[in-house]
């Protein structure tokens, strides 16, 4: 009787080594083998910065994706973009004023130019 039992015990050890195996190959076989256990993750591209409810349906969201920030109204038929590009770097054009404003300050009030 113990003989039995103990093939019993061996047999369902066995079965259980062979599911683990077949478990971790095929989990192995989607993704990129054995590397994409051991890498690191990626980095997070985007994040929820902050999020305000209006009402029972509508939201505004702001996310962040590469270092800039879109502000979102969501819920109701269609989600909307308010803004877009906030503390996205300025081109060269738009940080430097044009030359005429640069030249002259401008006048005080009630003081004609000349």
């Amino acid at each position: 009787m113990t003989e039995v039992l103990l093939r019993v015990l061996v047999v369902a050890f066995l079965a259980a080594a062979i599911v683990a195996v077949a478990v971790i190959v095929r989990k192995m076989m989607r993704s990129r083998g054995l590397t994409s256990l051991l890498a690191p993750k990626a980095q997070k591209r985007l994040e929820v910065i902050d999020q305000v409810t209006i009402d029972a349906k509508h939201k505004l969201v702001l996310i962040r994706r590469d270092n800039v920030e879109h502000l979102l109204l969501t819920g109701g038929p269609i989600d909307i973009v308010i803004e877009t590009g906030i503390g996205a770097p300025r081109e060269a054009s738009e940080t430097t004023s044009p030359p005429s404003l640069r030249q002259h300050p401008p006048h005080p009030l009630g003081v004609a130019a000349e």
